[in-house]
């Protein structure tokens, strides 16, 4: 054993373990029978509603009347009101009518219901489409549901619904930007959300800029009053330093304390790095985003989406904004087929090999994960203290918190040739990951080109 595994549980804690994972596989497996069941007889419900109005005068408004009816009737079933069972019904005949392939797929286990969410969400762009290709759009989406976990194919599967819809995704955004707004919803004790609806890059942008500064004032804490960013018990309570009052606040907190003094007084009253005769440094702090944009539509010939890492699409008019105003950029080189990165270009960087796996990875390599590479660490896949070398062969980015269960319980990782990452769990079962390809990348112009270090030019 190693030196971990006494806080890692015994093998009959592993055995029992297995059990449970043997008996909540097959709770899904019901669950799941159950779930299908209800959404066809929900469907079903709908269609009565339809066959009841049809031939009236005022279809629409007989249709409605029917449906009212309906849901009242399972409502009182279901103890939930008319008005949640009729948004329920319309999400089953959504399903059930325009999306059979991902039913089945549901229904078979090859997919999950997160799964299927994710694909009528993103499927909803294409209401003009024609039946073709709504279909060809589906058998892609479960294609590629099969191999990830909800949350990591969602923003992929929203571009490629964005290739089969009538409109593009830049128009839609266009309509929908004009529709930004900030607003109060009052709520309990005092307390109210402040909610600002913006352009995706913008937001993030600013939840990157705010946790930075945020950091940055937890950082310069008195050597007592330091520690994480939520205090030095993990609750947030920081030790006292000396008579003086610690700052207790989490990061959470100082995160807010930030927003509200950039928006009251221009800058951080609160910056503990300020001088006497100058400003501190939080204001010159600048938000980080990460974005995938393919080279048609960086240069204009396509309005297609861009890809922002770890959330979701975005625009090509802000992609090429971002582009024209970075002071660096990565060129990709993939695969043609498999779509996997072969080389990164060295261009403004002096660290090729973190822009590499930045590329390749894009996200926390832990199954299911999609925190962004940004916001990771590089971990060596074999530990340099037992040998591993600083190798692309030997890293990949892990989070924080996968990092730390990687290296504190029984889950083991090996790394095979294309960055491909084998995790092993502490009951033996065993996960592939795959580097992702990147749902836009520039390829070689033919698929006989050669990879090198340097990749071939425009």
């Amino acid at each position: 054993m190693d030196e971990y595994s006494g806080s890692m549980g015994s093998d009959a804690d592993v055995a029992a373990l297995a059990s449970i994972v043997g008996e909540v596989e097959a709770a899904v497996v019901l669950l799941t029978a159950a779930q299908v069941a209800e959404v066809r007889a929900l469907a079903a419900a709908g269609q009565l509603a339809a066959r009841q109005a049809a031939g009236s005068p005022a279809v629409v408004r007989a249709h409605d009347m029917a449906l009212r009816s309906v849901a009242a009737e399972l409502g009182g079933v279901l103890r939930v009101t008319d008005r949640t069972v009729q948004s329920r019904i319309d999400e089953a005949c959504d399903l059930v009518e325009h999306y059979p392939a991902t039913l089945v797929a549901w229904e078979t286990g090859r997919i999950t219901r997160g799964h299927v969410r994710v694909i009528t969400d993103a499927g909803s762009v294409l209401v003009d489409a024609s039946p073709e290709r709504r279909a060809e759009f589906e058998a892609a989406a479960i294609a590629r549901c099969e191999r990830d976990t909800p949350n990591r194919v969602r923003s992929e599967i929203e571009i490629l619904a964005e290739r089969f819809a009538e409109r593009s995704f830049t128009d839609r955004h266009r309509d929908a930007a004009a529709d930004r707004r900030v607003r109060v919803v009052p709520g309990a004790a005092g307390m109210s959300d402040l909610i600002a609806t913006l352009p995706t890059v913008i937001a993030d942008g600013i939840l990157d800029r705010l946790t930075q500064q945020a950091q940055t004032i937890v950082d310069a804490r008195e050597p007592g009053n330091a520690g994480s960013a939520f205090g030095a018990n993990g609750t947030g309570d920081a030790a006292s330093a000396g008579d003086s009052e610690p700052d207790r606040r989490r990061i959470d907190q100082v995160r807010a304390d930030v927003f509200s003094d950039l928006l009251l007084s221009g800058a951080p009253a609160l910056d503990p790095t300020a001088s006497g005769d100058g400003q501190g440094s939080l204001g010159a702090i600048r938000a980080q985003v990460q974005v995938i944009v393919p080279a048609l539509t960086l240069l204009g010939v396509d309005d297609g989406p861009a890809d922002l890492v770890g959330r979701s699409p975005i625009d090509a008019d802000t992609a090429r904004c971002l582009a024209g105003n970075t002071h660096s950029w990565a060129r990709v080189l993939t695969d043609p087929v498999e779509g996997t990165v072969l080389a990164v270009d060295r261009y403004r960087t002096p660290w090729p090999q973190r822009r590499f796996l930045r590329a390749r990875d894009q996200h926390c390599r832990f199954p299911g994960c999609r925190r962004a590479a940004i916001r990771c660490e590089i971990d060596h896949t074999i530990d340099a203290a037992k040998g591993g070398l600083t190798a692309l062969w030997n890293l990949a980015h892990l989070c924080q918190r996968h990092h730390s269960m990687k290296q504190f319980t029984r889950w083991k990782v090996r790394q095979l040739p294309g960055g491909v990452l084998e995790w092993t769990s502490p009951t033996g079962r065993i996960y592939r990951e795959d580097a992702p390809a990147p749902p836009v990348a520039f390829t070689p112009a033919s698929t006989g080109t050669t990879a090198t270090d340097e990749p071939p030019p425009f």
